[in-house]
């Protein structure tokens, strides 16, 4: 059975204090956990290692048993190392029985990791993947499989870390809901945007998140809605606003234009006489409500008078008869 020096395992000095034994700790094990790591062996085996060792020399009972066997071994090492190291007088339970002191609770360990969302490590060990050497101190293998909880149940069913990702979409999006292709870790789905989502909504994707701690459920997957700019359409709310501009031949004697919107064609008719910034009405030609899809708000096209262009020099010049007739080239007071 090989020595292990738990000190070199968490990168500490000997004289180490809990705070730092702690921290050097948590920096490992974030650094491999399985979560981080998935499928990595070559990590997984080294969280193990650093968990072990915070498992010993975190609690000052193990510890001060552990300091005096390192003592030892380390002064029959000097005496040349002759045969084999007896470790028999420092076996604990002899026969495999299991360790009856806990170090580390689980709230401990879920803090380490910003919540529960890492706690599955919490259990990443049975009784029975303790090395021989932790095993023979402090007992814990035979295969009872109770983990990092010294005797004690294994830690309690709970749900997995729920998972955020910001998703882009366009208006046109917006209004006939769209599929996203959403990866996380090595997994991919293809999650569904309703139609209606704003910019700041969440869609939530139930079980998609994190797996679950101990048998609990998986936790869920959330999006994080941007809805991006439209070049014609402004929105507010379930409302759509465009501007309509029209020359001002038709503002004097009225017509009728077509409005391309993201649920088809609409027909308007100009009354004569319109002025610029007049508001037409669309009832329920606007965005659908997220929460109510068959609803949907309104469509406000606001007049923009412009000049025609090109215009020929008897279009100005009976322009400049008319605006003479009507005054209109004196000097405007305002």
């Amino acid at each position: 059975m090989d020595f292990k020096d738990y000190y070199v395992s968490l990168g500490v000095a000997p004289d180490a204090d809990q705070k730092t034994i702690k921290k050097a700790y948590q920096k490992l094990a974030k650094k491999h956990h399985p979560d981080v790591n998935p499928g990595d062996t070559v990590a997984e085996a080294k969280f193990k290692e650093a968990t072990e060792a915070y498992q010993a020399i975190s609690d000052p009972e193990k510890r001060r048993k552990y300091d005096e066997l390192r003592q030892d071994y380390q002064q029959w090492q000097s005496r040349g190392g002759r045969g084999d190291y007896d470790y028999g007088r420092w076996q604990t339970n002899p026969g495999g029985g299991r360790s009856q002191t806990h170090t580390m609770s689980q709230e401990d360990f879920a803090e380490m990791f910003g919540g529960a969302g890492r706690a599955g490590g919490f259990n990443g060990m049975d009784g029975d993947e303790y090395s021989d050497f932790f095993s023979t101190l402090f007992g814990g293998g035979g295969g009872q499989g109770r983990g990092f909880s010294g005797g004690s149940p294994r830690v309690r069913a709970r749900a997995g870390q729920d998972l955020e990702v910001e998703v882009q979409v366009t208006l046109d999006e917006a209004y006939h809901g769209t599929t996203r292709v959403i990866r996380t870790g090595e997994k991919q789905i293809e999650a569904k945007i309703p139609k209606g989502v704003r910019t700041g909504s969440k869609v939530r994707i139930a079980g998609q998140g994190g797996p679950g701690i101990s048998g609990g459920p998986s936790g869920n997957l959330y999006l994080n809605i941007t809805v991006s700019s439209h070049a014609r359409f402004v929105r507010d709310g379930d409302d759509l606003r465009t501007d309509l501009a029209i020359d001002f031949y038709r503002a004097v004697l009225g017509g009728e234009v077509s409005i391309h919107t993201f649920g088809g064609e609409v027909r308007l008719k100009i009354p004569p006489l319109s002025q610029s910034g007049k508001k037409f009405r669309f009832r329920g030609k606007g965005m659908p409500n997220l929460e109510h899809p068959l609803q949907q708000g309104d469509l406000f096209a606001v007049l923009s008078i412009v000049l025609p262009e090109g215009m020929s020099e008897q279009e100005i010049t009976t322009l400049r008869d008319l605006a003479n007739k009507r005054g209109a080239n004196e000097e405007l007071k305002v």
